[in-house]
């Protein structure tokens, strides 16, 4: 980043940081912390649409009196360094981090503890000295990813040739992703590519699957990991500009809406649904507690390790796999989407045939 574009970048956090939420960290009363929370997508990701309103919701049920959350999200790691170091700056009480870099991010996250501003990491473990961590169970996201895949390829599971689209190297959860997803495949099918996807990019996961198709070719790819669902609409793109036929199996994660359509349809085969509100009210929990000087031990429900903590208190939540024949039981019963959402007009006898009526 140049320094006019980093200058730019550091006035907008700052500015954004000023326009999200209720003062500094001076202007909560004796026990109602200020909460700063910063993500790694806003808009129409999963965390501007689901965690972003969650947090915000549960923090105000755990503590009415508390300020307006702070909130501040982007994509760029450079940027969010920024974006926290503003929140320092602005006193805020406790922190929520989603980091986009946990490398990049770890010295400020060591700022924010010599302010003496806990941090609770939140969906990716973030490094430095943090005080809690909320996540999903990264090992048995990928064990239902595996799952899934060897059940959608049938007879193919035993020997057939897969490619493995996972996620960024500086994402821990790519790792832990890979991790249980390998734990079920290995022995059982042949990975023909295993691609790691620079920053999660979907652009990165076409050019690396149209590199795939041309290596193995069209009709020797029985199935696909793809680590979440924004790769996953890569890898389909792909497939389809190539003009692969049939489509082969292929995974995904997050159950974003285009890609419970592409399920619908029948381009996708399954999706990991993570229910969104159990990892927000925890998050919540622990960032009162934490704001309050309150200990966490008693909402953790495990320990994890990073580069410079140990036994962190750590909350790993359970995840669902979501395919065509169970849409109904779980997004549209948690009221994620209605059916009215999922069914577009082109989907209308898709969704019939699925029994997606309203």
């Amino acid at each position: 980043m140049g320094r006019a574009s980093l200058a730019a970048a550091v006035v907008a956090a700052l500015a954004l940081v000023g326009a999200c939420g209720g003062g500094g960290g001076g202007d909560g009363k004796d026990g109602d912390p200020t909460i700063g929370l910063l993500l790694p997508g806003g808009g129409a990701s999963r965390f501007g649409q689901f965690d972003r309103p969650l947090i915000e919701k549960a923090v105000k049920e755990r503590c009415p009196s508390c300020p307006a959350v702070q909130v501040a999200a982007t994509p760029d790691p450079a940027v969010q360094r920024q974006q926290l170091e503003a929140m320092i700056t602005r006193g805020v009480d406790v922190l929520i981090v989603a980091a986009v870099d946990p490398s990049l991010l770890r010295p400020s996250v060591v700022a924010a503890e010599r302010a003496g501003i806990p941090v609770v990491a939140y969906d990716r473990l973030a490094q430095g000295p943090i005080s809690g961590y909320v996540t999903f169970d990264g090992a048995a996201v990928g064990r239902l990813q595996g799952e899934g895949l060897l059940k959608a390829m049938g007879a193919k599971a035993d020997g057939g040739q897969i490619v493995m689209m996972n996620g960024a190297t500086t994402d821990p959860n790519a790792a832990w992703f890979k991790q249980g997803a390998l734990s079920v495949l290995k022995g059982k099918v042949k990975i023909g590519k295993s691609y790691d996807t620079v920053d999660w990019r979907p652009e990165n996961a076409f050019v690396n699957m149209r590199g795939a198709i041309a290596a193995l070719g069209a009709d020797r790819i029985d199935g696909v990991l793809a680590a979440n669902d924004s790769l996953a609409g890569a890898v389909i793109s792909a497939l389809n500009a190539t003009e692969v036929r049939p489509l082969p199996p292929v995974t995904g994660q997050d159950a974003d809406l285009v890609a419970v359509r592409r399920i619908v349809k029948g381009d996708q085969y399954m999706t990991v649904y993570k229910p969104y509100k159990s990892a927000a009210d925890a998050a919540a929990r622990m960032a009162v507690a934490l704001g309050r000087g309150e200990p966490v031990g008693s909402i953790a429900t495990s320990t994890v390790d990073n580069a410079g903590t140990k036994n962190v208190p750590a909350v790993l939540l359970p995840s669902v796999s979501v395919t065509v024949g169970t849409i109904k039981d779980t997004l549209i019963k948690d009221g994620l989407y209605t059916v009215d959402q999922i069914c577009t007009p082109g989907l209308r006898a898709a969704c019939a045939r699925a029994g997606l009526t309203g």
